[in-house]
């Protein structure tokens, strides 16, 4: 990458049609001079069960599902791709979903169906006709999709899935299965086993917006998800403001910034002066030892606001140089947010800002 850097560098007069693309994973020494003359495009998964389907079967050649001559394959691959899409809308439901944010991806999808193809292939030549289900639950997952889950009940979570989705019972004529089966009449079942068309028409069919039921979650879930959507939304939206120049009202932003420092000192008190208070106590009961604690977080908290005050006073003056901590710490007071320096110190009262100056004010 930085013989690239160097390349790019002597090229003075490119062809006009000239376009170079990299493919790279995300590395901390990516050289800043190409990143500077780049434009970044990030492959994520399509949000939504149906887009989701879609994509994945838009990846599956004819030739991959002609591979295997055993008459279960093409359904074991839908039943696989649903459980996937699964697999990966669940984590936009936060802590709801998975207690850990796992990145399930394409390259997990595409070894489990080469592991179906070669067990279902082996025992088409063997003609067994019992399927090796619980060697398929094992393989995907415990090796591909559970090796990347660190939480023992998300890994839970994910064989019950397995366990509802891969046995004898997809084949069950006298009782079909579904995959769900909603009130309002729609049905996510597994389509007429044949050509690779057959699976994208029935996926082209489902709804573009679907229950947390699906997943096996409470309706409730949705909650959770468009609260979490709409306020990362809405911080994405404030962190887009300008960051030079007047605002509405005529004032610079350092000014802003500058005042704002300014009127929290002002009613920032003064720090506990810790051994006096100590040597005063003596021996401390057990609800000193508390109360003792709490100063001692209460003042580490003071120290930490007024400093970094100061310094970022300091630095919108031009007396010092502008950090990373305390451009964050001038964002932050500008878009009325709690910093994150002050957020460490702080107990758990959400991220705005004025609700931490609401627990604040009856202190001073």
């Amino acid at each position: 990458l930085k013989q690239l850097e160097k390349i790019l560098e002597r090229i003075e007069k490119p062809h006009a049609d000239f376009r170079l693309w990299l493919t790279t994973e995300p590395i901390s020494t990516f050289p800043l001079g190409v990143l500077q003359r780049s434009l970044k495009v990030v492959t994520e998964p399509p949000n939504g069960l149906k887009l989701n389907m879609k994509a994945s079967y838009a990846k599956i050649q004819d030739e991959m599902l002609s591979d295997c001559p055993h008459w279960a394959f093409r359904t074991q691959v839908y039943v696989l791709v649903f459980f996937h899409a699964v697999v990966q809308e669940r984590r936009k439901y936060g802590r709801l979903g998975w207690n850990v944010a796992y990145d399930f991806n394409e390259t997990d999808l595409r070894i489990s169906l080469l592991l179906i193809a070669t067990y279902l292939k082996k025992a088409w030549d063997n003609k067994d006709d019992v399927m090796p289900w619980g060697t398929l639950r094992y393989l995907i997952g415990d090796a591909m999709y559970g090796g990347r889950i660190s939480d023992s009940f998300d890994r839970r979570i994910l064989k019950t899935y397995l366990e509802e989705y891969l046995g004898d019972f997809l084949f069950d004529k006298f009782h079909p299965f579904r995959f769900y089966a909603g009130p309002n009449g729609v049905v996510y079942e597994i389509p007429a086993a044949g050509p690779k068309e057959n699976y994208t028409s029935y996926i082209d069919s489902l709804p573009i917006v679907q229950t947390p039921e699906v997943f096996g979650l409470h309706s409730n879930a949705d909650i959770s998800y468009y609260t979490s959507t709409t306020k990362s939304l809405w911080k994405d939206l404030i962190d887009l403001q300008p960051r030079g120049g007047e605002s509405q009202s005529g004032r610079k932003r350092e000014d802003t910034i500058s005042n704002v420092a300014t009127d929290i000192l002002s009613k920032l008190p003064q720090p506990f002066d810790l051994p006096k208070i100590k040597k005063d106590i003596g021996v401390p009961s057990p609800v000193q030892v508390v109360l003792l604690q709490e100063l001692e977080r209460w003042t580490k908290l003071v120290v930490c606001m007024e400093e970094s005050l100061h310094k970022l006073k300091k630095a919108l003056a031009g007396e010092i140089g502008m950090s990373n901590y305390l451009d964050e710490l001038s964002s932050s007071l500008y878009n009325g947010q709690l910093p994150s320096m002050w957020r460490r110190l702080t107990p758990q009262v959400g991220c705005l800002f004025v609700i931490f100056i609401h627990w604040l004010h009856p202190l001073l």
